[in-house]
């Protein structure tokens, strides 16, 4: 019904009317209850105890999608077992001028340069605080205001990380989007060590403050553009961090092989490319790290995964849970319990 009737309409519109139509609509007494109705899939088989939590499934909607917590309890109703919410900054900001975001149909893509837009962090926490579903996870995807400096940037994400911490499950790290200026330079190794240290610290000094205070576990989101080398740097890194894991991949800055003229991808410019032309990488990236590390920390698999084959595929390379983004945009809400069928009949 999704790919026949309502995405051929949604797709009429530019994509972020798109995305506010879907919003609008979510909101409406009765669909979401409908979602829950088609959509949703319990069963014991799916569950997965990653980050030490229970994961209802091991499936999960990647961030950008909610960017600003304001329907992730209507949209858990797709069957979600997590969901990740921004990428959130310390203060609100605009994101990049529009157009910023564009559909490549012929290669189920989209090419987006956001650029963190959000309302802040502090705007979130009130969202999250009328927080009704407790049994799907959320995550807190933090990353840097456009305006502060590198030197700096170790303060934003440690002010997103207090003022988060008792209003999501889990944490993610956001220092690979391509489309805040020179964000990418914090993926090197001294001043990634850096944020991750102070994070860590933040995080021990929380549980000694009081027992009651769970130690929620923090994850680091990488480009799939890093070379085998900085990706040997990133597992170095968790080993001497002692964070919990990575979210593998972002989008990627590549344009290779894609069926979209090249007239049309110089006509879009700059952003990050997500969809099916990533489902490669991001499972070379997966089993390298898996491989790598000897499997001593998670992996969430997150990036052209279309398919109950793409997820799987992204779980038997080394991930433990898997996110939809753009996938969820081209298939609908039913990706999910294609998903959830595909796993338990590969079981």
């Amino acid at each position: 019904m999704y790919k026949l009737f309502i995405r051929p309409i949604l797709f009429l519109f530019p994509p972020e009317i798109s995305h506010r139509i879907v919003v609008v609509l979510l909101k409406i007494p009765g669909i979401s209850f409908l979602l829950g109705v088609f959509y949703k899939y319990e069963d014991v088989r799916l569950e997965k105890n990653v980050l030490g939590l229970k994961f209802p499934n091991p499936v999960g909607l990647a961030a950008g999608f909610d960017k600003e917590a304001t329907f992730f309890d209507e949209i858990s109703n797709c069957g979600f077992g997590f969901i990740e919410v921004g990428t959130v900054t310390p203060k609100p900001q605009q994101g990049n001028n529009k157009p910023r975001l564009f559909r490549l149909k012929e290669d189920e893509a989209l090419i987006n340069r956001m650029g963190f837009n959000n309302d802040g962090v502090e705007a979130m926490v009130e969202r999250l605080k009328c927080r009704k579903n407790f049994k799907v996870i959320i995550g807190g995807n933090i990353g840097k205001n456009k305006v502060t400096l590198n030197e700096n940037a170790i303060a934003d994400y440690e002010y997103c990380f207090e003022k988060l911490y008792d209003y999501v499950d889990y944490f993610v790290v956001n220092v690979s989007s391509p489309n805040t200026p020179n964000l990418r330079v914090l993926q090197e190794k001294e001043p990634l060590k850096n944020i991750l240290h102070r994070l860590m610290e933040l995080r021990e000094a929380k549980s000694h403050e009081s027992t009651a205070i769970s130690k929620k576990s923090i994850l680091l989101k990488i480009a799939p553009d890093l070379t085998n080398e900085q990706l040997d740097d990133i597992v170095e890194i968790i080993r001497e961090t002692k964070i919990d894991g990575v979210v593998a991949t972002n989008t990627t800055i590549s344009r290779e092989n894609l069926l979209t003229p090249k007239s049309t991808l110089q006509t879009i410019g700059a952003g990050g490319l997500s969809g099916k032309p990533l489902t490669k990488r991001a499972t070379e990236v997966i089993k390298y790290l898996s491989e790598k590390s000897g499997r001593s920390f998670s992996i969430i698999a997150s990036g052209g995964i279309h398919t109950a084959e793409d997820a799987i595929e992204k779980l038997n390379a080394g991930a433990s849970l898997v996110q939809v983004y753009t996938g969820f945009i081209y298939e609908g809400p039913a990706i999910v319990k294609r998903i959830f069928k595909g796993l338990l009949e590969e079981n």
